[in-house]
């Protein structure tokens, strides 16, 4: 059987990723592909838990290393369970946010140490990494105002403003310094418009037939 295909999706608060991965979802489906959509942190029920630990409380519930020990062992339920089952079956999996996310959260955004992250990225994902990942970006403030209107994950909104801007740092410069699976797609954008970008990038970085 064919190996799948993973896709993940990233960005800060407000940047539109769970409309985007929607729509994409039923662009790939309506082309006839078996796609899975699943989000981090959570995905699987124990993930889910531990996520609920991690988008509740208070901003200072926990310190940036704990919140990166969490991050992780829900991520490894979650690839464990669902994505490189997924995967093995020849699906697409869209994930809303993977490790890229704990790298711009915990690391550029929490100053949780690189060395740690990487260490945990190398023994818990054991090589399963994106294929392709779209940073939708957009200024932190647009980002926080967008969330703010439609009600999210308090707890990281509650951040402030320079802690948005360091993590959105981190993602251009995971962008830069991975290009080959890293797209940056202007979240700014009208709706439409930033479908289609995705829906180009996919279609030149993947082959979807």
């Amino acid at each position: 059987m064919t190996q799948g295909y993973f896709i993940s999706f990233e960005g800060g608060e407000g940047a539109g990723k769970s409309t985007q991965i929607r729509r994409l979802a039923e662009r790939l489906e309506a082309a006839g592909h078996d796609v899975v959509v699943t989000r981090e942190p959570g995905g699987s029920p124990g993930a889910e838990a531990i996520r609920e630990l991690l988008v509740n409380g208070a901003a200072d519930r926990w310190s940036p290393v704990t919140e990166t020990l969490l991050m992780y062992a829900a991520r490894r339920d979650h690839v464990e369970r669902v994505i490189r089952p997924a995967l093995a079956q020849g699906q697409i999996v869209l994930c809303d946010r993977f490790a890229d996310s704990t790298r711009a959260y915990q690391g550029a955004g929490g100053d949780a140490p690189a060395s740690l992250i990487a260490a945990l990225e190398d023994h818990v994902l054991g090589g399963t990494v994106p294929n392709l990942t779209l940073i939708l970006d957009l200024p932190a403030e647009t980002g926080l105002k967008r969330a703010e209107a439609r009600g999210g994950a308090a707890r990281f909104e509650s951040k402030g403003l320079a802690f948005h801007q360091r993590l959105r740092a981190g993602y251009l410069e995971i962008a830069r310094r991975e290009p080959e699976r890293c797209v940056v797609i202007d979240a700014d954008a009208e709706l439409d418009r930033v479908t289609a970008a995705i829906a180009e990038a996919v279609a030149q970085r993947l082959d979807l037939r």
